[in-house]
């Protein structure tokens, strides 16, 4: 063979695969290029819009869970009074029972006056009132007939007696007047 020819074929040993140099790689991958595009009015406008509308609602749902646990607030403070209101009727008709009766004592029955204005006082600084019933048209969202009585000098469905007392406190019945209704 000829120097040539083995030269040549020297060349192509040297670049074989097992004799090659390999280049080092890099671990990044070559980045792309994407192109950026600048943010318009309109693309903007919608974000801010979108802000605005997120941050209205937001707003008005505190703004209902606000008055949602005041108006909750409101009805517990009403009705632990009722309550409370509840467990002194009992008290108020034995003293109105005290006071029907008749007593040489005049020291006593002045005391149970005292009281029972006291009483009456209390009820009236927390707002409780007396269901007007005597005399009334009989109405069934505050009064409780328990007789009935036919009398044709009153008129139709008039209370002609009352048994206990009712009470209210604002809209809320804290105790039914027990009525008799005529007619």
């Amino acid at each position: 063979m000829s120097d040539k020819k083995k030269k040549h074929d020297k060349t192509e040993s040297e670049q074989s695969p097992e004799v090659k140099e390999e280049k080092p790689q890099t671990e990044e991958a070559p980045k792309e290029e994407i192109p950026k595009e600048e943010p318009t009015k309109d693309d903007s406008a919608e974000k801010l819009a979108a802000a605005e509308d997120k941050f209205l609602r937001l707003a008005a749902e505190y703004d209902n869970y606000r008055k949602r646990t005041a108006k909750e607030k409101e009805a517990l403070w009403s009705d632990a009074k009722a309550q409370t209101v509840a467990a002194f009727l009992p008290v108020y008709d034995n003293l109105e029972r005290a006071l029907k009766q008749e007593t040489a004592d005049e020291a006593f029955k002045k005391g149970v006056e005292m009281t029972m204005k006291g009483l009456r006082d209390a009820l009236t600084n927390l707002g409780v009132e007396v269901i007007p019933a005597m005399g009334e048209t009989f109405d069934p969202n505050c009064h409780n007939a328990v007789m009935h009585v036919e009398d044709e000098s009153v008129g139709a469905n008039t209370i002609v007696d009352v048994f206990q007392q009712g009470f209210m406190c604002g809209e809320k019945v804290i105790r039914f007047a027990m009525v008799k209704v005529a007619n």
